[in-house]
């Protein structure tokens, strides 16, 4: 699937940051990818860049309206569907993470017909899969995993690949619907069929130059009841030989899962590690990025002191810190 920049980004009458989560992905790490935002009246969230309407967008250049929200069972809200036709209309393809498809919608479908315009639907894979091998592969990886889902996966590995790029050869591989918006290409992992997820993610990191790195978003974790398949098939096909542990500070339980307390990170290293042995006896971990946004700066220093201090690797808060100690240690 190829995306077509520049981009509108509806926000459409968002209340809260996180609903805007691809939006703003898109804003911090391919700022040039994006020509303006357009939200609806009772939106209170914004992304930053300057705001324009349909038709002033599309006439600066525009290609395509990305639907930049994320919202509870990931519908296509019906306030919504005036804008996307406009948008249509107007020459733009319409660009969706939603679990419900675009192409679901009959009269979307037939608008976007008559004005030879593309409804894409990045969380849904347009190939087919094998299954995975396990066979080694040349080049190099590196996997994000976590002790909870939305715990910095994206981020960490978006900004490693980033801060890579002046000295290796390096690719960053998007497994989610916001890392492709980023991206431009992907796989959205958690909408594979279980049984070809270690072979989607061999084809999406294929056989590469034995120097050339690449940064493999992570998906959930390994201790979650709801997201650990995903986990697990993105273990064993990316083969990983780099891991890089990424852990929310304060978090009190899984997420969306009240009462569950999160794993230690000695327990999340030693069951990632084991579980990757599988297809890369070699594989290793090489660094701990933390989300410290509930920590003032220097009990953040000292918290990633004291993980650093017992687990012998490179500690940060990619945000606070940045991701050059982890780098090193490659």
């Amino acid at each position: 699937m190829q995306l077509h920049p520049p981009y509108l980004l509806f926000l459409g009458d968002a209340k809260d940051p996180f609903s805007i989560k691809l939006a703003r992905g898109v804003v911090d790490w391919r700022p040039e990818l994006a020509l303006a935002e357009f939200a609806l009246p009772g939106c209170t969230e914004t992304t930053g860049i300057q705001s324009m309407d349909i038709a002033t967008a599309r006439a600066n250049g525009a290609k395509s309206f990305v639907i930049g929200l994320a919202n509870s069972g990931g519908t296509i809200q019906d306030n919504w569907l005036d804008c996307i036709k406009l948008a249509i209309q107007s020459g733009m393809n319409i660009i969706s993470g939603m679990h419900q498809s675009l192409n679901d919608i009959p009269e979307l479908k037939q608008l976007a017909k008559q004005h030879n315009v593309e409804l894409q639907d990045i969380r849904k894979p347009q190939q087919t899969f094998k299954t995975g091998t396990g066979q080694p592969r040349s080049g190099k990886r590196l996997l994000a995993v976590g002790t909870d889902c939305s715990a910095g996966k994206m981020y960490s590995t978006l900004a490693i690949e980033k801060a890579m790029r002046d000295s290796f050869s390096v690719s960053f591989r998007a497994t989610g619907q916001s890392g492709i918006l980023i991206a431009g290409e992907g796989i959205a992992v958690d909408c594979v069929v279980a049984d070809f997820i270690s072979g989607a993610i061999e084809e999406l990191s294929p056989a590469n130059e034995p120097d050339h790195w690449d940064i493999i978003e992570g998906q959930g974790s390994l201790f979650h009841p709801a997201f650990a398949g995903v986990s697990l098939g993105l273990l064993h096909g990316a083969q990983p030989d780099a891991l890089v542990l990424c852990h929310v500070e304060g978090r009190d339980s899984m997420r969306s899962l009240t009462n569950r307390p999160l794993p230690s990170i000695e327990q999340t290293i030693e069951v990632n590690l084991q579980a990757a042995k599988v297809t890369n006896p070699k594989a290793k971990f090489v660094g701990i990025s933390v989300n410290t946004s509930a920590l003032e700066e220097q009990q953040a220093l000292e918290q990633c002191q004291r993980y650093e201090d017992q687990f012998g690797l490179p500690t940060i808060d990619p945000l606070r810190h940045g991701v050059a100690r982890i780098i090193e240690n490659l």
